[in-house]
């Protein structure tokens, strides 16, 4: 590491001391960003002040929440995310199919509106994209995180995200289709006047292995007055139905397709 004067060290740490970012100091006074951290670092150690990173968690801040933004995300959460938890390792993971940049966008909008503060990525896989954010708060705001797979743990929603879904079930029904449901076109005939006529119809489907996330999405959907059918696909129980003409105009209205 290059010596600087310590001059130069006393007048970073009086700037940190005031508020200035690590950023700042480094460019003031033209020393490499990572020195100025090591100092602080360094300055703190000996003080005896323990670092807390700063958070704009609405848990933890009492900060007000994003109703539909975070309503969204714990859709896509529930779908197609994970939370990694380690010593030092702390991020939120939504993976979006690279056939949709909009929900990708979509994904990425919902985390910097939930806690600003917080700097969001994309990270681009063979045929998908993974939006990550990095903080420990994010089990605070998805305390259904735990260990193992989602459907292999009950997922219960705590009184102040039940508070929210009430409050925002379109965003929460829009979050769950974007991740792990479509909307498809389906097609039948019919005999009509003594001619076979082909039918084709719209139709939402939502698909999830956890016996819990497919029950918080039908208690939704029968709060908003859509109608809905359970059915087996190839043997696999794991399929939700939204058919009806009205109930499809309504989920046009307030979900659409994934683009």
């Amino acid at each position: 590491m290059e010596q600087h004067p310590p001059l130069i060290r006393d007048e970073a740490l009086a700037l940190l001391r005031r508020g200035m970012t690590n950023r700042a100091v480094a460019e003031r006074l033209n020393v490499p960003r990572g020195t100025v951290g090591w100092w602080l670092s360094e300055d703190r150690r000996k003080r005896g002040i323990r670092f807390e990173r700063p958070t704009d968690c609405p848990r933890c801040t009492r900060r007000a929440f994003d109703g539909p933004a975070y309503a969204y995300l714990f859709g896509l959460y529930l779908g197609d995310g994970h939370i990694t938890s380690k010593q030092r390792q702390h991020h939120l993971s939504i993976f979006c199919s690279a056939s949709w940049p909009a929900l990708i966008d979509a994904a990425e909008a919902a985390m910097r509106t939930v806690m600003p503060m917080l700097r969001v990525r994309r990270r681009t896989r063979q045929g998908c994209a993974e939006v990550q954010s990095h903080t420990k708060h994010w089990t605070c705001m998805f305390p259904q995180h735990g260990p193992g797979r989602k459907h292999e743990r009950k997922i219960a929603l705590e009184p102040w995200q039940q508070g929210i879904v009430d409050a925002h079930p379109w965003e929460f029904v829009r979050g769950l289709v974007h991740s792990d449901g479509c909307r498809t076109t389906n097609w039948t005939t019919r005999i009509v006047n003594g001619e076979r006529k082909r039918y084709e119809y719209p139709r939402y489907w939502f698909t999830n292995v956890s016996d819990d996330i497919r029950q918080l999405y039908t208690d939704t959907l029968d709060k908003l007055g859509v109608e809905w059918t359970h059915c087996t696909r190839n043997g696999k129980p794991y399929n939700i139905s939204v058919a009806r003409k009205a109930s499809v105009a309504l989920m046009d209205l307030h979900v659409g397709p994934k683009h």
